[in-house]
């Protein structure tokens, strides 16, 4: 009898556990579908992040906040114009590992493709909320708080109210061509000096990532300067000014003697990279995004710092096709002279690339302007996307199968599978050289391709575009 009751209490209290580790596990799950930020149109509403089925367990309060309670953020980064004018007045989560064996970037590798109501009104998910009539007051915040049967705080978010943008779509394959900051480090390696020994001069001092910048004071340029610095140093110390994970630092390599007058550190270089990719959209000013990811360096898998890039005229003229473990390719021609440079590269970042488009007038005669949706008002479904593949750029039929609107990976916001046929028999679907294709959805721009999925190139990801504007 002993021995029943304390397996009986023993079931007991694992059941417990189990129902109190489900709950914390579904706490979580709701807990983190809720973004720190959401902006909404000017005239638009409040996003129910939870749907009527979630209503009985599910309630949200919504608060306007005064002047004192905002905290500055009311304008959405991307409404770069509203931001120039406030100027004048006052002076791109990582995969998980199995969505890492899924996909693969299309990161560019070098020479390839690379309701009035009173301001605080408490209500459950899916219900009509009064305050929504008021959503026209540009610059206005509110905070939606959420809670589990009314009484288990859950999650806040802040909503700000803001002008709707519009860019033009890009589409248009475009040349990148990109310096970095400094000399890059890929990796150290041993080399054979003249007595036959081998040796690893930068071994432990140099790391994978570092950026040189100069050599015994003297600012580097390129590669070149810095194999130069090693070859005339004669075996004694160079002094490296060094930047690692944004810190400069200053570090010391001695080059062994390789031949009568070489000498090496044993450490593998460079300084730029090139590829091909797609612009994603160009604002009235000028500046533009694309690619929709970063460009990171194909041995080190790391965001390049660069120091300048230009983006050149280019013509796509064949297409490898993708198929199942195989990601294809556009291949095209880069016209890399003064006369074909269509505008600067002047950040790289986990979002994509942005700069300054030259001659706008010009260059976006062929370009359809779109307002842009935020991240809430994309929907699974139907919707199509702009790129060019068969010399010109031409709108093709995909499906918005998922959408992630709180994601931890930014390039990785909606899953998109092709569904045109036209573009499938071209390409099979998705392959590099189409990131930051521009998504249309319900007459918005929403995003833009970012990833192929190598076991399916018919799918990928997609970044939404309020992740891009504004950088």
């Amino acid at each position: 009898m002993i021995r029943r009751e304390i397996y009986r209490r023993l079931i007991l209290i694992m059941l417990a556990v189990s129902i109190a580790g489900l709950f914390c596990c579904c706490w979580l799950a709701l807990k983190n579908h809720v973004p720190e930020q959401m902006y909404v149109a000017s005239q638009g509403e409040i996003p129910e992040l939870f749907g009527k089925a979630y209503s009985w367990m599910i309630s949200e309060k919504i608060t306007e906040l005064d002047n004192e309670e905002q905290t500055g953020d009311a304008k959405l980064p991307e409404d770069r114009n509203t931001a120039e004018e406030e100027e004048k007045k006052d002076g791109l989560g990582s995969s998980s590992a199995e969505e890492a064996q899924e996909e693969k970037t299309g990161g560019l590798e070098a020479a390839s493709p690379l309701a009035a109501g009173d301001g605080n009104t408490p209500s459950a998910a899916g219900e009509n909320r009064g305050i929504q009539g008021s959503l026209d007051r540009i610059g206005e915040s509110y905070r939606v708080e959420y809670a589990l049967f009314g009484k288990i705080p859950l999650a806040a978010m802040s909503v700000s109210v803001v002008s709707r943008a519009e860019v033009y779509a890009g589409g248009k394959p475009i040349g990148i061509y990109m310096e970095t900051d400094g000399v890059m480090v890929v990796d150290t390696d041993q080399v054979t000096a003249v007595d036959g020994e081998e040796y690893a001069p930068a071994a432990n001092i140099l790391r994978s990532g570092d950026y040189i910048k100069a050599a015994d004071g003297v600012a580097l340029k390129n590669k070149e300067e810095l194999i130069d610095c090693f070859n005339n140093c004669g075996g004694s110390d160079v002094v490296l000014d060094v930047t690692r994970n944004g810190e400069d630092i200053r570090l010391k390599v001695t080059p062994v003697q390789t031949g009568e007058h070489n000498y090496k550190a044993g450490v593998w270089v460079r300084n730029d990279t090139q590829g091909i990719g797609t612009l994603t959209y160009v604002e009235d000013s000028g500046r533009y995004g694309a690619l929709g990811h970063g460009i990171s360096d194909v041995d080190t898998g790391k965001l390049l710092r660069i120091k300048e890039g230009v983006l050149y005229d280019t013509d796509v003229i064949s297409i490898v096709r993708g198929t199942q473990g195989s990601p294809g390719e556009l291949a095209g021609i880069i016209h890399y002279s003064d006369g074909y440079a269509v505008g600067t590269i002047e950040k790289n970042q986990e979002n994509g690339i942005y700069g300054q488009i030259s001659g706008l007038p010009y260059f976006a005669a062929d370009m359809k302007k779109y307002e842009t949706a935020y991240r809430h008002e994309v929907e699974p479904g139907e919707a199509s996307i702009l790129c060019t593949v068969d010399g010109r750029c031409r709108e093709y039929g995909i499906e918005i199968e998922e959408i992630r609107i709180n994601g931890k990976d930014v390039n990785k916001g909606m899953v998109i599978r092709v569904t045109d046929e036209e573009l499938l028999s071209l390409t099979g679907g998705i392959v590099q050289g189409m990131s930051g294709s521009p998504i249309i959805q319900n007459g918005r721009i929403v995003g833009a391709v970012t990833h192929v999925f190598v076991n399916d190139p018919t799918k990928g990801y997609g970044i939404f575009i309020e992740n891009m504007l504004g950088q």
